[in-house]
């Protein structure tokens, strides 16, 4: 029996073409999505699953803060509007959005005798998942404030933008903009 997201979705077939990210996401953890913090105290975070990650990323702004079944609710929503619309498994979509919307260089800021200086540093991969699911969550969510359009809908399309690698989306925008101001800082 293989192990299916929602009952629907296999993970068996989902391939990480980005080598650096295959060790940080994780789909064969728990499909139960609800992982309840058994993992909280790893350093990394990188034993909870990846949907499970960008579920707890769906619930850091007022509105859906703390609602799991909510957020667990929109991203079934935005599965089906993917599968329906792309044909493709979306899962598969979500990790190429990962990997499209992970920034590998950013800036630091290093003091020499009281002046700030910026400086691009490598980004290390589990932070590259981290920053790229933050910043899916927060395309989706300010895309659905003040509209009409439902945040699931805002979610399968910022998941298939950020897919594609195209600028409508927030976290490749995101990422080029940190890519670019870390190129301007060597």
């Amino acid at each position: 029996m293989e192990p299916k997201v929602f009952g629907l979705y296999p993970v068996n077939e989902v391939a990480v073409h980005d080598q650096s990210l295959q060790k940080y996401i994780n789909l064969t953890s728990g499909l139960n999505l609800h992982g309840g913090g058994k993992y909280s105290k790893s350093p990394t975070g990188k034993n909870i699953s990846t949907i499970e990650r960008l579920l707890n990323n769906m619930m850091r702004s007022e509105k859906w803060t703390g609602k799991k079944y909510s957020a667990y609710r929109v991203l079934r929503e935005a599965f089906e509007i993917i599968a329906a619309k792309t044909k493709e498994n979306p899962i598969q979509i979500l990790i190429n959005a990962i990997e499209n919307a992970a920034p590998r260089e950013e800036v630091t800021r290093l003091k020499y005798g009281g002046v700030a200086v910026p400086k691009a540093v490598d980004v290390s991969p589990s932070r590259r998942v981290s920053v790229a699911l933050r910043n899916i969550a927060i395309g989706a969510t300010n895309a659905s404030f003040k509209s009409k359009k439902p945040i699931a809908n805002c979610l399968a399309d910022e998941l298939m933008l950020a897919s594609r690698n195209e600028g409508g989306s927030f976290a490749v925008n995101k990422k080029d903009e940190v890519e670019r101001i870390s190129a301007s800082a060597r």
